[in-house]
């Protein structure tokens, strides 16, 4: 019988290793198995020989060059910054025992290969031959994704004799997809800037690359604007929230809401942000999706009216003004937020624009008739043109909602893909770039189960399963347009989410899902359960709420 089950036990071993991709030339030695329950899955594991056990890694510093077989392909050390080091360091910090007196540690070299490097370049490798880890990329984005790769091996990779991995190891790994994004709305409900250190590091951890920050729309304005200081005096306040979906009869909270982030904490945020790879998109709405600054500044409204910022969720008729006092405003507050942002993508929303004010609006008539425009679909493709010629002008480009595509697409402007799959192709077809986010499969606002008893949310259904069999670029699309799809990135809209625990739940593990999709990964959703496993005890040390 234990010759049974030790055959048996081999096999699904084996088998499992397949499934993951891994290539294992003999079996270990050790009782324990080398688990890669890596997430997003490496492209390719190859490993062999006995499991050897160690203290922990260290960083060598030095950075001295190494000789590779071929002495032909120059090599040179790492161009990696102390704090980077550092930082690198502190990521495996917390799976390394007392380092302080031991000696049983791997040395960790960085190797930058200079023949092609590109600044962005997220390809790497780790090699780990003669006891020595050597990790080779071309980039910063290249480095991180390997530590990345290596902490996770290290939490699933340890028991009471210390931490383990095969002496002969050979990682190769890149992405698919260029855009891993995750969006979080700010407005509907704020969370303050440690929350959003948190959710940059869940983000991260599995290699998501852009952090889309919504920070304006009618329920509340969150980034200060020096020169409009009004937008978050009054328009980051707004005077209770709508219980519920209590629309009809109107029932609130009677709690007011506000907050905002400095443009102080913007920069810490950036920083944060920037040495944990992730590019911060930031988006300031427009035409519509303006309450909260129409509530503030009423004279950039059609009607100049004084209104509150609102307690209830939807779309609302007051939109910006088409005049040129509008335009003007919104060049200055851009100009304020491109200092800040380092981003070459400005995202200007676009979306849900009721034309109702502009079809009464004596100022936007006068325009429709002045640009020889059709109607106020195409004046919104003008207003759209009008901010795209600014920010290109600053050598940044806008990224908008599907909706940018009605009355004519802005000449350099890029589109994210909401209402299904149609938007991304109709404007992959004239050589824009996509970033598709259908709300089938990207909105993590709703709900995960079929079950009714979830937390409150705005409705839909989008499961693990669900998530995990996305595929970014659609099937109509023709091959010769296929590389317009940067890739994709899941929404999380707060309305229903008052908690910073809440968005935790509907982050994870969904977040997972979605990683190994626009990593290129995914394969079979049962193997990729498997690993998850390994996850949720990660959840539970670092305190990251996620739905069981």
């Amino acid at each position: 019988n234990s010759v049974i089950a030790i055959v048996l036990r081999y096999a699904f071993c084996l088998i499992l290793c397949i499934q993951l991709g891994v290539a294992q030339s003999k079996e270990l030695n050790n009782s324990d198995s080398f688990v890669n329950a890596v997430i997003p899955a490496p492209r390719s594991v190859v490993f062999n020989g006995e499991l050897t056990y160690f203290d922990g890694f260290q960083i060598n510093t030095s950075l001295e060059k190494i000789n590779r077989e071929n002495p032909d392909i120059p090599n040179q050390p790492a161009d990696l910054s102390q704090t980077e080091i550092a930082f690198f360091q502190s990521l495996l910090n917390p799976h390394n025992r007392d380092r302080s007196t031991s000696k049983n540690l791997i040395y960790i070299e960085f190797m930058q290969v200079t023949w092609h490097y590109i600044d962005s370049n997220p390809e790497y490798s780790i090699m780990r031959k003669n006891g020595r880890l050597v990790i080779m990329a071309t980039s910063y984005s290249g480095f991180f994704n390997a530590i990345q790769t290596l902490s996770q091996l290290m939490e699933f990779n340890h028991n009471e004799k210390g931490y383990f991995l095969p002496s002969q190891l050979e990682i190769r790994d890149e992405p698919q997809f260029s855009w891993r994004g995750m969006h979080l709305d700010v407005s509907r409900h704020f969370f303050p800037a440690s929350f959003i250190k948190v959710y940059i590091d869940v983000l991260s951890r599995y290699k998501i690359n852009r952090f889309h920050w919504h920070l304006t729309d009618d329920q509340g304005w969150r980034i200060e604007i020096k020169k409009f200081p009004l937008l978050t005096s009054i328009g980051s306040k707004r005077s209770e929230t709508m219980i519920a979906k209590n629309f009809d009869p109107y029932l609130g909270d009677g709690a007011p809401h506000a907050g905002y982030y400095t443009q102080e904490e913007v920069r810490e945020i950036i920083d944060y942000a920037k040495l944990r790879n992730i590019e911060i998109v930031p988006e300031i709405e427009m035409p519509g999706h303006a309450r909260a600054a129409l509530a503030a500044y009423p004279e950039l409204s059609c009607k100049g009216i004084k209104q509150e910022v609102p307690t209830t969720w939807g779309v609302f008729e007051d939109v910006y003004c088409s005049k040129e006092a509008t335009f003007q405003f919104l060049f200055q507050v851009l100009d304020e937020v491109i200092a800040l942002f380092p981003s070459k993508i400005i995202h200007i929303g676009g979306d849900e624009v009721p034309k109702t004010r502009w079809e009464n609006c004596s100022q936007c008539q006068l325009n429709i008739k002045h640009h020889q425009l059709k109607d106020a679909h195409e004046l919104q493709s003008y207003f759209i043109q009008r901010i795209d010629s600014f920010v290109t002008s600053k050598g940044r480009t806008i990224i908008g909602w599907d909706e940018i595509l009605e009355g004519g697409l802005a000449k350099n402007a890029m589109v994210m893909s909401w209402r299904g799959t149609e938007g991304g192709i109709a404007a992959a077809n004239m050589n824009h770039f996509v970033v598709m986010t259908p709300g089938s499969h990207c909105y993590f606002d709703h709900y995960q189960d079929t079950s009714g008893l979830e937390p409150l949310a705005i409705g839909g259904f989008t499961s693990l399963e669900k998530v995990y069999a996305y595929k970014p670029i659609p099937e109509q699309l023709a091959e010769q347009r296929r590389h317009f799809i940067l890739g994709a990135q899941a929404n999380m809209w707060t309305e229903y989410m008052p908690t910073e625990n809440q968005v935790l739940y509907m982050l994870l593990p969904r977040l997972c899902a979605l990683s190994e999709v626009l990593w290129g990964s995914a394969g079979d959703f049962k193997e990729f359960n498997t690993r998850l496993d390994h996850h949720y005890g990660v959840f539970e040390r670092k305190k990251w709420n996620y739905r069981k």
